[in-house]
């Protein structure tokens, strides 16, 4: 190696400690902002490098170079752009395209590299190996997650989409992966093994996502994003870079363990998510709040306001009908006015609360909602039954009783304990159902009371018919 070579060896090496310790920063909601900060100025500088590295050796050609910054410019642009203009609810979809980007920017490394060999049928495995992963796992990438955000944006339905032969397809091209890597490892100059392998995975990611509904859309996500780092890592492998290869790893395995977590927190196995079939709510027409049954108790503002004003101890419970609405800042604003009154207030954060993992969490801080107040399920399940009362926005099968007792939909998946509190409130626009399309038993309990509203509507109006009793 040159000198320029030797220093920005060193400069990816400490790049990649950097992404490290931001990651380790990301572990808690103080430091995260920080963590994020660092990882994202120890990419700039990674940039910054190879460029320079990619100028001393003098290997790029003045249209290279002219592609090279229109690329640099473009993305900068539509990366400047998602972070002024897409709405925090839309954060889910804008990460599944994320996903697609990183995936199928790695796979296109490994074809290049392939399609650009000097001797094509001389690359050994350490080479053709990694990069006919890259290509399976970074197109399978691509496809899936641009379906994802499709289910998740509303142009594809939320909704399992199966067809015949749906599930014999998804057992037999992944056999066809197999057969694809050995055919291009044992011939690494095979223009059929290697467009064929593009193909086969590309049409597994749509197979994949089409038929798993909307309710595992969470997971999902954070399985593709740990695609996207393998990906990557295989990427690193092909171009012999460390760095790649620890930047792509770390993201793999956080992305892997997040998919376990997410998954426990739904009760079901990944595999079972893969296979699809769980999750049509989302899709199926909702009564209104007129039509509801008779044994529904429904409250206005004032009733709701009484309770809270005079309570000790209140939980919220946010879920996607909070983020729909747009309403974390009213709900903030709510929570900040009993607080400051000596009421005790906390929130009740369910793993899979949202369409993505920590959305909920972000939409609060948004909201300035102090940290201390966040309370995971397992935290905040045993204070339930000391809550005076527990206000729901917007959240369902997270909530749902039914969970306790085996033959349905939603069997066995952890659930937040509000039917424990001692009286709840269900902010909702209607009695429709959740993702999993089973009706809710809180709504029918006889100490929960159900404000049909939108979620920004019902939480101003709450504050200020509480203003009235605590001014």
């Amino acid at each position: 190696m040159d000198t320029v070579a030797n220093v920005v060896h060193y400069v990816f090496l400490a790049t990649a400690a950097c992404f490290v310790l931001g990651l380790h920063l990301m572990n808690h909601p103080r430091t995260a902002r920080r963590g994020n900060t660092l990882s994202a100025g120890a990419m700039a500088v990674a940039i910054v490098a190879a460029v320079w590295l990619v100028a001393d050796q003098g290997t790029i050609t003045t249209t290279g170079w002219l592609v090279l910054a229109s690329g640099g410019l473009v993305g900068a642009a539509l990366g400047l752009y998602a972070a002024r203009e897409v709405k925090m609810t839309a954060m889910p979809q804008l990460v599944s395209l994320f996903n697609a980007v990183g995936g199928g920017a790695a796979a296109l490394i490994a074809v290049n590299d392939l399609l650009q060999a000097d001797d094509p049928a001389g690359l050994g495995a350490r080479v053709s190996l990694p990069g006919a992963l890259d290509i399976v796992i970074g197109a399978v990438t691509f496809s899936g997650s641009l379906i994802a955000a499709g289910k998740l944006q509303g142009v594809v339905s939320g909704a399992p989409v199966a067809f015949p032969g749906a599930r014999l397809l998804n057992a037999v091209l992944p056999a066809s992966f197999v057969a694809g890597t050995v055919w291009l490892v044992l011939a690494p100059d095979s223009l059929v093994a290697l467009y064929g392998l593009v193909t086969v995975a590309l049409l597994f990611g749509v197979t994949m996502v089409l038929p798993i509904g909307g309710a595992d859309m969470p997971v999902v996500i954070a399985l593709l994003n740990a695609f996207t780092g393998s990906a990557v890592a295989m990427a690193g492998f092909v171009l012999d870079e460390t760095a790649l290869i620890i930047a792509g790893m770390l993201v793999s395995a956080s992305g892997g363990i997040l998919t376990k977590l997410m998954a426990d927190a739904m009760n079901r196995s990944i595999a079972n998510i893969v296979i699809g079939g769980f999750g049509t709510g989302d899709s199926a027409p909702a009564a209104t709040g007129g039509g509801a049954p008779a044994q529904v108790r429904s409250v206005s503002a004032d009733d709701v306001a009484i309770q809270l004003a005079y309570a000790s101890k209140v939980v919220f419970v946010p879920g996607y009908g909070l983020a729909a609405a747009q309403a974390q800042h009213e709900l903030g604003d709510l929570a900040k006015l009993l607080t400051d009154h000596g009421v005790d207030v906390s929130y009740a954060v369910h793993p899979v609360a949202g369409r993505m993992p920590g959305h909920m969490n972000v939409l609060l801080a948004e909201a300035n909602v102090p940290y201390t107040q966040l309370k995971e399920m397992d935290e905040v399940n045993p204070q339930f039954p000391q809550a005076d009362v527990a206000l729901v926005i917007g959240a369902n099968d997270v909530t749902n009783p039914i969970a306790r007792r085996p033959g349905n939909a939603i069997s066995g998946m952890p659930i937040l304990d509000v039917d424990k509190a001692k009286s709840v409130v269900v902010i909702k626009r209607s009695m429709g159902h959740g993702y999993a399309g089973i009706d809710n038993e809180l709504y029918t309990d006889p100490k929960t009371g159900m404000f049909f509203t939108d979620a920004k509507k019902g939480l101003s109006e709450l504050k200020a018919a509480v203003s009235e009793f605590v001014g």
